[in-house]
């Protein structure tokens, strides 16, 4: 979606033939490579109709750049185990998460108004430190190199504390998929996350954008 939108994030699309595909890639633009160690900027999705062509496609083309670290995400039977069976050929490690996805139709309703003293807000560039240090797979230069660059090219939300802090927050990914959502700890439990996400997800169905997160399994309260 985000490609056909402008493309902020700098993807293309790739399939192994046309009309008629058997896969569609999307990788970060060649251009825009940098650090050979970014595995956050670096993403891949794929979906494919036929398995078989999908294992051509990793092992008999330039497709994908396994020089480079990255990051491959689709939801498809087979697709872990192509991607395994390509690495451990070529001897490269490869670490898994597996996520649930989520699909609302209409943005999601908050049980709850902004506070008072709170106010709704993008994430600004100034926050990103803030955004790095929570995060679970964050804590790095690379990573908030990424961080910057999505509050930067995409849209976000968060709810802003009398001293310009965010307290609850979410972000748009290259895929157009909701993530990095966080609530501070002290202000859990009062359905903050929910104003974020109802105010980010109404402009997204706005602009046509499907509203949808990756969950992963332990993260309960998120789902």
């Amino acid at each position: 979606m985000t490609v056909a939108r402008g493309n902020p994030a700098a993807h293309e699309v790739l399939v192994d033939s046309w009309p008629h595909f058997g896969v569609v890639l999307t990788r970060l633009r060649p251009e825009e490579h940098g650090d050979p160690g970014d595995f956050y900027t670096n993403q891949l999705t794929v979906y494919y109709r036929d398995e078989s062509a999908w294992r051509a496609l990793l092992g008999g083309t330039e497709a994908v750049g396994w020089t480079r670290a990255f990051q491959m995400q689709g939801m498809q039977e087979g697709m872990y185990e192509a991607v395994r069976e390509a690495a451990d050929a070529k001897g490269l490690r490869m670490e898994t998460y597996r996520y649930q996805a989520l699909l609302s139709p209409q943005p999601p309703r908050p049980r709850v108004q902004v506070p008072p003293g709170l106010r709704l807000a993008p994430v600004s560039p100034s926050h990103v430190p803030l955004l790095n240090a929570t995060w679970g797979f964050g804590g790095n230069a690379r990573s908030k190199r990424f961080l910057l660059g999505l509050v930067r090219a995409l849209p976000s939300a968060c709810l802003l504390g009398p001293r310009g802090r965010p307290v609850p927050w979410i972000l748009l990914d290259p895929l157009g998929c909701l993530s990095h959502s966080y609530t501070l700890p002290a202000w859990r439990g009062q359905g903050l996350s929910g104003v974020t996400l109802g105010a980010l997800g109404r402009e997204l169905h706005n602009h046509g954008f499907p509203i949808y997160c990756g969950v992963l399994p332990q993260n309960t309260p998120s789902q």
